[in-house]
């Protein structure tokens, strides 16, 4: 499983998050406190809190994460 942290704060984040997410063959999900969601999902996603960064985990290779990492560049935040 890779970890990134990711800042969603605009309709268009979330689309296109979901859109990357959406691309990959593995299961991709986002935690936001006690709230687990499915990257998937865009009716999930616009449910979290979009002024906090969330915990992304997915879960597949490593070569879908060097994609996915790439798919979401311009979301990324550090720790």
């Amino acid at each position: 499983m890779k970890e990134f942290k990711v800042l969603l704060n605009s309709i268009n984040d979330v689309k296109d998050f979901v859109r990357s997410a959406s691309s990959l063959p593995c299961d991709i999900d986002v935690v936001s406190g006690r709230y687990v969601v499915d990257a998937k999902s865009l009716l999930g996603m616009f449910s979290l809190d979009p002024t906090k960064p969330v915990l992304v985990q997915l879960h597949g290779t490593d070569a879908d994460a060097a994609k996915f990492a790439e798919l979401i560049k311009n979301v990324l935040v550090g720790d």
